[in-house]
């Protein structure tokens, strides 16, 4: 170890007396390298670094910092010559670097080592546009990271002002790195970091939504891989601007022009702005790629059917105007069926159901629920789906069990996840006047949803009570909802009512009053309390009362006026 620090020592000594070297590779080097100058939106310099050439197809590599908050940037390569960046083609911030491609047709790519600089190495530094000389170092340390490949280096040398990105290079002109930022303004040390590594980045599905993406506004490439790419295109749809979104779809186009997914995502992009035939025929070029796809034909062509059918179905559904004659429900329906032909998925007879509801052909679209309930579809959604195919043919009792079977779909004790499902069950039981059954899901929602509910659910739930005849629980919860909604008249009158059913008068009294102070002009307030009144006794008073009511137009009130007011 120790002639080891004394053998670093010597050539750190000899480096001081000579900083400056001359290399028979450095002049064709040279021609890699660039400096980068990056711009925000409106033109005013962001940063600057160095940066080299390492791909045929104008792939470069350089310092990740002078991207953030830039939107446009330019490298001048080792003629003065500049050139637009394209996109980023990945990048890591941690590490300070990034790759992207320049627009340039004959870029001057540089050989990139593939074995990393040992301690001791001389390592020599290549400033942009030095023709003759670059500059000695020697490697202090070399740790790797993320894999054994990629080096991180620890360096004696003397680095240029504004020098991050600057290549490095060992002794037979092979690019071994890109120099880092100082860490302090005291370190006396170097730092670089491994350009396999930053040659080795690249985008994927997720990366569109990472911060250090997120952090520029140059363009982004689309991941080479298929599946990444796809799953970008898919995030995308719900994360990009319109104008982002449609320069990605254009991108995947592009970059693969036989996969249907740019071909779908740009029919619904021209959906969306009423391009019907440019939607129209952007959906048989789809078809057609699934046509040739060999390894997955019938399955792309399944895929491709049916998001025609979908943008169909969805279009007449949700934009019925303007109208465009080629697109009907039959049409939809074709499509779905032709589908389910190519690759015979439950999601496919499941379209059918849709557009087969939609043409109220309700008996044909329940037979195939009943089909589904037998694939893996099955699912308290698809029973909700199905009930309503027995609601618009006013099959109570089919659409009760469609909803119980939602229900059944859920084991007790009950998650949050069956609330919904239970709430539509008590609302179906409460208009079939199944009072009791009605309030059971309606507790049973409660104890779901207890930080949840609110007056609508109270008033929901005395009104099953009600009509039950379970009256305490009833005034409870109209007295809840009260309390929750203090400015609903509804509630008051409500409440009114059922304390006069229940021979409560005095409270009646009370609670009507009550109402009538939040809304003098709400006739049912003066109905129920001339009402109270006149069964307490006061008829004087009461018919007064109802005689408001009769004047603020309520028709109940003149049958009591000729009760009680003999």
């Amino acid at each position: 170890m120790k002639r080891k620090l004394i053998f670093l020592s010597f050539i750190i000594c000899q480096l001081s007396f000579s900083g400056v070297a001359a290399q028979s590779w450095v002049k064709k080097a040279a021609k890699s390298v660039f400096t980068l100058k990056t711009f925000d939106a409106n033109g005013t310099l962001v940063g600057n670094s160095c940066g080299i050439f390492v791909g045929e197809q104008g792939e470069a590599i350089s310092s990740y910092e002078p991207f953030r908050g830039a939107n446009s940037a330019v490298v001048i390569d080792a003629t003065g010559k500049e050139y637009p960046v394209e996109m980023i083609l990945g990048a890591n911030d941690t590490y300070d670097v990034v790759k992207f491609r320049v627009d340039i047709k004959k870029p001057q790519p540089q050989v990139i080592a593939s074995v990393k600089a040992d301690e001791g190495a001389a390592v020599f530094l290549l400033p942009y546009r030095e023709s003759k000389q670059s500059i000695q170092g020697v490697v202090l340390k070399t740790e790797t990271f993320g894999g054994t490949d990629n080096a991180y280096y620890t360096l004696k040398v003397t680095m240029p002002q504004d020098g991050a990105g600057m290549p490095l290079f060992n002794e037979e002109g092979q690019l071994l790195a890109l120099m880092q930022q100082p860490m302090s303004e005291n370190d006396t040390l170097c730092y670089a970091v491994s350009a396999l590594f930053a040659d080795s980045l690249k985008m994927t599905g997720l990366s569109f939504n990472d911060e250090v993406y997120r952090a520029t506004g140059i363009k982004k490439a689309l991941p080479t891989d298929l599946g990444q790419a796809q799953l970008t295109l898919f995030m995308a749809a719900s994360t990009f601007d319109s104008l982002s979104y449609v320069q990605l779809v254009d991108d995947f186009i592009r970059q693969f022009p036989d996969v249907q997914d740019g071909y779908v995502s740009r029919a619904e992009l021209a959906t969306s702005d009423d391009r019907y035939a440019d939607a129209d025929r952007d959906m048989e070029q789809a078809i057609k790629v699934a046509a040739a796809d060999k390894e997955r034909r019938d399955e792309a062509l399944g895929e491709a059917h049916f998001s025609y059918s979908r943008l169909i179905y969805q279009k007449l559904i949700y934009r019925p105007e303007p109208a465009y004659e080629p697109w009907t429900y039959d049409r939809a329906l074709e499509e779905a069926v032709a589908a389910y032909a190519a690759s015979p998925q439950p999601i496919y007879r499941q379209q059918q159901a849709y557009v087969l509801f939609a043409q109220k052909k309700y008996a044909e679209a329940g037979n195939i629920y009943d089909e589904l309930f037998n694939t893996p579809l099955r699912s308290p959604d698809l029973f909700i789906e199905a009930s309503r195919c027995k609601l618009v043919q006013a099959d109570t009792l089919g659409y009760l069990a469609m909803l119980d079977s939602a229900v059944a779909q859920f084991s007790k004790p009950y998650l949050r996840e069956a609330a919904p499902y239970i709430l539509a069950r008590a609302q179906a039981r409460l208009d079939a006047g199944k009072y009791r059954d009605a309030t059971n899901d309606l507790n049973d929602y409660e104890q779901l949803m207890a930080i949840q509910v609110n007056a609508s659910f109270y008033y929901l739930r005395f009104q099953a009570e009600q009509g039950g005849r379970l009256f305490q629980q009833a005034l409870n919860d109209i007295a809840k909802a009260i309390e929750l909604n203090p400015s609903q008249e509804l509630y008051y009158a409500e409440k009114a009512s059922l304390e006069v059913r229940v021979g409560l008068y005095d409270e009646a009294i009370a609670t009507a009053q009550e109402c009538i102070k939040l809304v003098p002009d709400y006739s049912d307030g003066h109905l129920f309390l001339g009402l109270a009144q006149c069964l307490k006794g006061n008829k004087v008073e009461g018919v007064k009362n109802l005689q408001r009511a009769k004047e603020l137009g309520d028709e109940q009130a003149d049958g009591l006026i000729e009760k009680y007011g003999k």
